[in-house]
């Protein structure tokens, strides 16, 4: 599983070939969340609040390229 991007230590992983809906992981420490690239909806697991807003604020800003990633790596 590939780390496209790292935020202020959380890093930014999409797998080959994963599972629909469009998503993406962020781990950060012993925390992992799956946030839907679309509604930016978290749809599994858990962060500290603070570095959820970052992703999540940073994912609203770049999900053309996590679209564009998430398709590539379907395609691969």
């Amino acid at each position: 599983m590939p780390t496209f991007y790292t935020i202020e230590g959380i890093r930014i992983l999409l797998y080959f070939n994963d599972h629909n809906p469009p998503h993406f992981h962020a781990m950060f420490a012993e925390y992992e969340v799956l946030i839907h690239i679309h509604t930016l909806e978290v749809l599994r697991g858990t962060m500290p609040r603070n570095k959820l807003r970052i992703v999540l604020n940073w994912a609203g800003k770049n999900q053309t390229n996590l679209i564009e990633i998430w398709n590539n790596l379907r395609n691969a």
